[in-house]
């Protein structure tokens, strides 16, 4: 499990003070209201139309709060809201509200928002995935993530979320690493990068350096530090 039951609790608090920090009194007692009947209800009305309708209640904003921020991040190694939106925030905020003590139901509420979600809506479900109960339950979700052509949908999996390092295979793990050079993504931000150095990644990584150097083509630096840590460590 990424995060026990004591923790996801405090983050839970964290998030919320975040969250009060930065929204209109209004839109606070909207979203606590809102959170109740999602945390209570049977089916998933009350969630999809929360999930949904939330940025108009919240905004859009760049969070602010800079001594939570800081205590989320000693919560969970690893993870980070930086450059988080209010709206992105709060939605999973309110997806770790969902009940997760009957495991059918709880996935089902969960993979029908990932079913019917539109870009911003993708960001947010990513985001949660250190959160949501029965994790291995969520690596086909994630992988299927890494398979996007939507920039900010690969930031959200690769950037400062600490899931993919503890869930994914070598092989999944090696195509989002991949993915990240390819679409030239801040390789810097991946949570565990230079942990999960493989083999496998060192021949790819070293077959594409041989690639752009034919076509006379720049290569990114990281590229040859990550090959050189696997060195180090052989």
């Amino acid at each position: 499990m990424l995060i026990g039951t004591e923790e996801l609790s405090k983050a839970r608090q964290v998030f919320l003070s975040i969250i009060k920090q930065n929204l209109q009194p209004e839109a606070f007692v909207w979203l606590e209201t809102k959170a109740a009947l999602v945390k209570n209800e049977d089916k998933s009305l009350q969630l999809n139309m929360a999930f949904s309708n939330l940025p108009k209640q919240t905004g859009k904003g760049e969070i602010n709060g800079q001594e939570a921020l800081i205590e989320i991040e000693h919560l969970l190694v690893g993870f980070s809201l930086e450059g988080w939106s209010t709206d992105r925030l709060c939605r999973v905020w309110l997806l770790m509200q969902v009940n997760p003590n009957d495991k059918d139901k709880y996935l089902k509420k969960i993979n029908a928002l990932f079913n019917a979600s539109e870009m911003n809506e993708q960001v947010a479900l990513y985001s949660a995935l250190p959160f949501y109960a029965y994790p291995e339950e969520w690596i086909s979700r994630c992988e299927t993530g890494i398979r996007s052509n939507i920039g900010t949908v690969l930031e959200s999996i690769m950037y400062h979320n600490p899931y993919p390092a503890m869930f994914l295979s070598e092989n999944s793990w090696n195509q989002l690493v991949l993915k990240a050079f390819f679409t030239e993504k801040d390789v810097t931000k991946i949570t565990g990068l230079d942990s999960r150095i493989n083999q496998s990644l060192k021949d790819t990584l070293t077959d594409y350096i041989a690639e752009r150097t034919a076509a006379h083509r720049t290569v990114e630096p990281n590229i040859y530090k990550l090959i050189a840590l696997k060195n180090q460590n052989t």
